[in-house]
């Protein structure tokens, strides 16, 4: 058993959540979610310090040194696993296929208290029975699976829009009635003070029926107002990721059936080492194609050769110039961090579409932006500049559940064709991925999804 007693967290800067507490129960299987910086990371850490006697594995990160993300967190793992608590920090990002898989069998095996920080959707839906949601200073706590969970705050959102449907009918009708109200009083009176000047009344008191009828009228917009702000605070307590609609560049018309990449009896690698050989892939204009394979088995080698990049050599057939191509990463290299959003994008208009509208967001510099941020200004940037062809490289990587929201609203909306590194499976169905190629045996072929 866990015990939490008035947990809260602070920066100087923010509040991210006050006074929780709760009891973790032994077995139960809970996630932590809510967007990058609202404080995941430092709770499990402080749940992890103050119970000693639970397995904690924070963030894996590659360096430099000779083991990769997946042998660094194997071997945590095996230490951590021997406790009968099992505290994870987004275990799956850097992992490859393999790794992965054997990850998602451990955790449903796992009988002992779990508590992971995840925007895993694949763990969310298959290996937890309780959510805590850190948001707007506060630790919501749902028992149940994630798609329950947003299911629940889907029906209260249905829910409310309609009660705010209902009042805006009833705002409009009451708004007519009050017109309708001061253009009756607006007359009476002008005719009593005709009748005053011929002495043919002998008081204009006004139309003291229609003034009553005018003070109801707008005593009942007064209240229909206030219960709308009622229900607009609580949609927005919902904090549902708010919808990017694009709008791209790319002419279309001029790509049509045009053949984007093309690569035959290939191979790649470094001036002392080939990494791949019998390379053979084709990709044509509206594509969408996924390259998986285990980490070190030469993805990045495959980009950096289709992005020509110095370090790397080739041999074969490469026809790719004519290609108009995007590149997005996991860690944004494409932004220069001494500019703003507005100096990389100087359209007011596109800046709005992704959720840059106050003069703050559009005037602040890369480096002081959040992950979120910097994954919209780069979506935003392949919407200003549109390429035909589209290349990703772990993006979902460190980013939160309401940043790969929006990435999925924006690539499924995308026209040109997208070549995507990534093993995450939900994500790569949801933009919906038609092509996949395996990486294994220093070689690459289409596989099955």
């Amino acid at each position: 058993m866990i015990k939490i007693k008035e947990l809260s967290l602070s920066f100087s800067h923010k509040i991210c959540f006050e006074n929780f507490s709760t009891i973790v129960n032994n077995g139960e299987r809970i996630a932590i979610i809510g967007r990058n910086g609202s404080g995941k990371s430092t709770l499990l850490k402080m749940i992890a310090k103050s119970n000693p006697s639970v397995g904690y594995v924070p963030q894996i990160i590659t360096n430099s040194d000779s083991l990769s993300g997946g042998e660094k967190f194997n071997a945590a793992l095996s230490k951590a696993i021997n406790y009968d608590a099992l505290l994870l920090d987004e275990p799956t990002n850097h992992l490859d296929l393999d790794n992965r898989k054997g990850l998602m069998k451990m955790l449903k095996r796992f009988n002992g208290t779990l508590i992971i920080v995840t925007h895993d959707l694949e763990i969310l839906r298959n290996c937890i029975q309780k959510i805590w949601h850190i948001d707007d200073g506060k630790i919501r706590v749902f028992q149940g699976k994630y798609d329950d969970y947003i299911a629940e705050i889907l029906s209260k959102r249905e829910s409310i829009l309609r009660q705010i449907e209902i009042l805006n009918t009833r705002e409009k009708a009451a708004s007519k009635s009050l017109i309708k109200e001061q253009e009756r009083i607006s007359k009476s009176i002008s005719s009593g003070q005709k009748k005053v000047a011929n002495k043919k009344w002998m008081k204009a008191v006004g139309d003291l029926k229609g003034m009553k009828a005018e003070k109801s009228q707008g005593a009942k917009l007064k209240s229909i107002d206030s219960k709308k702000q009622d229900l607009q605070g609580r949609l927005k307590d919902l904090r549902l990721p708010e919808v990017i609609v694009p709008k791209f560049s790319i002419p279309i018309n001029k790509s049509y059936n045009k053949t984007l990449i093309y690569i035959k009896d290939a191979s790649v690698g470094y001036p002392r080492k080939v990494v791949l050989n019998k390379i053979n892939l084709s990709i044509t204009f509206g594509e969408r194609v996924s390259i998986t394979g285990n980490n070190g088995s030469g993805k990045t080698t495959l980009i950096r050769g289709i992005l020509a990049k110095p370090e790397v050599t080739r041999t074969g057939i490469w026809d790719i110039t004519k290609t108009q191509i995007g590149y997005l990463d996991q860690f944004y290299g494409t932004l220069e961090p001494e500019k703003t959003a507005f100096e990389i994008i100087p359209d007011r208009k596109i800046l709005n579409d992704f959720l840059f509208r106050k003069n703050e967001e559009v005037y602040n510099k890369v480096k002081n932006m959040s992950g979120g941020e910097k994954a919209r200004l780069s979506l935003a940037l392949i919407a200003f500049n549109t390429p035909e062809l589209l290349i990703l490289d772990e993006i979902t990587n460190n980013i939160d559940l309401e940043t790969k929201e929006h990435v999925i609203q924006v690539l499924r909306k995308y026209p040109g064709s997208i070549l995507i590194i990534s093993h995450d499976q939900d994500f790569l169905r949801a933009i919906e991925i038609e092509k996949y190629y395996k990486i294994s045996s220093f070689s690459i072929e289409e596989s099955n999804a």
